[in-house]
């Protein structure tokens, strides 16, 4: 009789070995996917603002001293980031003149009294100095390794030239806003931006019950955020500025309203818990709506920027995540919108 073998069955340990890495290649490709739709690295994103969060909860709860000095540190490292990406595009704002103006208008907006008058004269002032700064001073030079890194970004633009370009800065730039011109809007629109927007942050902190206050304006804009990716990244299918921002859609603005409205209720409901139940309950209402809407148009400005500058990432300190500015846009356009909207509920 011919022999029969019974043919040898692999191991268990290599066959568990082998399931492990198709199971591990699978979870690489869907989160590959996921990156792609939401147009981020989603698992350092979601690291990045965990460690954020419990940063600002520990100086909020800590020291309002303490927050004003992060907010400050916040307002440098931008206007920082900033003068790398206007100087892209041939672009120069006067770095020195704007962080010493920027310190100034978030530490005496605390510390002095009549805070409100205090935030809107200084940064009149401040203004008024560095559009003259702008206008008529030699800005200060950059170093090698500073150029190199300008360089190093100005090629990574040049790979994803014309991708999106919006036309009017990118034809007007050489005819009209070239030279000084170029140079005082920007420094106008870092000083606005940034240090303006920051400022309300300060007066949210000076006010009664800032705690909660705060934490409306901070964490709002982030859980508005993380229900946009949520959305964006499983049903995200209509875009909503595809030539803007290709990776933002509908489902993704539905779970970013959804998320935002949820989280108000909760911290409104529990800061203000009085106001809340005796019929107040329509105001964290409409100020989930009211932050998700201007985050999503100050998102979508962003992009904006980052298109006529030919830039994909504005980060130079987290580079790769978007830059400082990009974690914290959507918190400082929610400021003013929290501060007036609180301000009208009489809380």
């Amino acid at each position: 009789m011919p022999s029969t073998r019974t043919p040898s069955r692999r191991p268990d340990a290599e066959r568990r070995r082998e399931e492990h890495e198709e199971r591990h290649e699978q979870a690489e490709k869907e989160l590959r996917q996921i990156n792609k739709r939401t147009g981020r690295n989603l698992p350092v994103a979601i690291a990045t603002g965990v460690a954020l969060v419990a940063l600002v909860l520990i100086l909020l709860f800590v020291s309002p001293t303490a927050f004003a000095v992060l907010i400050t540190v916040f307002v440098a490292l931008a206007l920082y980031e900033l003068r790398y990406n206007f100087a892209t595009a041939g672009i120069s704002i006067p770095l020195i003149v704007l962080t010493i103006c920027g310190i100034a208008i978030t530490l005496c907006t605390y510390f002095l009294p009549d805070h409100e008058t205090v935030l809107a004269q200084t940064v009149l002032l401040s203004l008024l100095v560095c559009l003259i700064t702008a206008a008529v001073s030699p800005f200060e030079q950059f170093t090698s390794w500073q150029r190199r890194r300008i360089e190093k970004v100005e090629q990574a633009s040049l790979r994803s030239e014309g991708k999106g370009r919006t036309v009017f800065v990118s034809a007007m730039r050489p005819a009209f806003f070239s030279g000084r011109l170029a140079d005082s809007v920007a420094t106008t629109l870092a000083l606005l931006y940034v240090t303006l927007l920051a400022g309300f942050l300060v007066l949210l902190l000076t006010q009664d019950n800032y705690q909660t206050k705060l934490m409306l304006a901070i964490f709002l804009p982030a859980l508005s955020d993380t229900g946009g990716l949520i959305f964006g990244a499983a049903f995200g299918k209509h875009k909503l500025s595809p030539r803007i921002s290709p990776k933002k859609s509908y489902e993704g603005l539905c779970g970013s309203l959804l998320f935002a409205v949820i989280g108000a209720l909760a911290i409104y409901g529990i800061g203000f818990s009085h106001d809340f139940l005796s019929g107040g309950w329509w105001k964290p209402v409409v100020l989930g709506l009211a932050v998700t809407v201007v985050g999503t148009l100050g998102d979508l400005s962003a992009s904006m920027i980052k298109r006529d500058l030919g830039l994909k990432d504005m980060g130079h300190i987290l580079a790769g995540h978007g830059g400082v500015l990009d974690r914290a846009d959507s918190i400082i356009l929610a400021a003013p919108v929290c501060f007036f909207l609180l301000s009208a509920f009489g809380v």
